[in-house]
């Protein structure tokens, strides 16, 4: 079996990682794609690092970009590479560009498509990442979940259920393999952050692109640091937008974008994280930290249902929910976050490519 994994931004990264792995202990053969989706160390190279995973076979470069002409650029240039390889498999992750626009052109090409974390759903359809779900879903040949309500999903839009295989949310996998790592880089102590911390973490355009809002968000945080210590890793899409609308965070500690270890250091030990990251909505589950997520709406409800996130879907509302917060007793994490979805995505695709040949 010959699969081409397709990666392109952060949160591809931790999700291929244990898919890799697993491979690799499988005897399979493996080629990596880097889109350049992201293309800052900071976003993406530090990742190869630090969970392990071989430097990619190749990288195409395609930067940052509108919406379409990243997907355009993506396209373009991976269409000669899967005319070249023929792999077995095309595997896609989460719900970036690089997803989709892989998924396009290798159903285009007769070349089979696994989704890694499909039947996922915000049903807001404003989410970028919502469109890219769907297409990817509806175009994959094998859909991967990370839960059983994803499996629910997929039947009631009419996916077969023979192409559907629930492996559990990998994720986990890598948030588990980096533990011990991210616990060596002293990265908290070195910097001075408090066991009493808020980490913050906000991307999505919806949160960010609106100066108005961006407004109510800054004075949120700025009053939840007259409580608490509030530590804000900056992405850099984030940070142009506050240099845009001209405004500051008082009180707030700023930090340039830190690597996966490094975030995981913070997290473990914060007292809470505020966010609108689907990533870090699961890992903050899996950790048992309580996680306020700024959106009207999630695409993993299991973090709500059976985790420690509670939606938040206006800014003025976060210190009144900061304020009802209370470390949750340790509970049994949801089924399939075992650290072992890689190895039960390999096994997935063996069966698969067994089966059709």
């Amino acid at each position: 079996m010959r699969l081409l994994h397709v990666v392109g931004a952060r949160p591809n990264f931790p999700k291929l990682a244990p898919v890799h792995r697993a491979g690799r202990a499988a005897g399979v053969e493996q080629l990596v794609v880097h889109t350049g989706q992201h293309y800052a160390d900071s976003l993406s190279d530090a990742f190869f690092r630090d969970l392990g995973i071989p430097w990619p076979d190749f990288n195409l470069s395609v930067g940052s970009d509108t919406h379409a002409v990243q997907t355009a650029r993506i396209m373009e240039r991976i269409e000669p590479l899967l005319r070249k390889e023929r792999p077995d498999w095309v595997v896609v992750y989460g719900d970036v560009n690089s997803t989709m626009a892989a998924a396009i052109v290798a159903s285009k090409l007769g070349i089979r498509v696994a989704h890694v974390e499909a039947g996922l759903r915000s049903f807001d359809r404003t989410m970028p990442e919502e469109i890219n779900r769907l297409v990817t879903d509806r175009l994959a040949n094998l859909l991967l979940t990370p839960s059983r309500d994803a499996d629910q999903q997929l039947l009631a839009e009419g996916e077969p259920t023979e192409e559907i295989e629930f492996v559990g949310n990998v994720m986990i996998d890598s948030l588990f393999f980096a533990l011990p790592a991210a616990r060596e880089t002293g990265f908290r102590q070195r910097i001075g952050v408090n066991g009493s911390a808020v980490i913050v973490t906000l991307h999505r355009p919806s949160n960010v692109d609106d100066p108005q809002r961006m407004a109510s968000i800054a004075r949120a945080l700025s009053a939840i640091a007259l409580e608490h210590e509030v530590v804000f890793p900056v992405h850099p899409r984030t940070k142009q937008r506050l240099m845009d609308a001209g405004l500051e965070i008082d009180r707030v500690r700023t930090l340039e974008p830190v690597g996966y270890l490094e975030m995981v250091d913070l997290m473990e030990h914060a007292f809470a994280v505020v966010t609108d990251s689907g990533g870090l909505q699961e890992e903050t589950t899996a950790l048992g930290v309580p996680c306020l997520t700024l959106r009207p709406n999630t695409e993993r409800p299991i973090t709500i249902t059976e985790g420690t996130n509670r939606l938040v879907p206006e800014p003025e509302n976060l210190l009144a929910a900061l304020q009802r917060v209370n470390k949750p007793a340790k509970s049994p994490r949801p089924e399939g976050w075992d650290g072992h979805a890689g190895e039960r995505v390999i096994d997935a695709l063996l069966r698969h490519t067994r089966s059709i040949r």
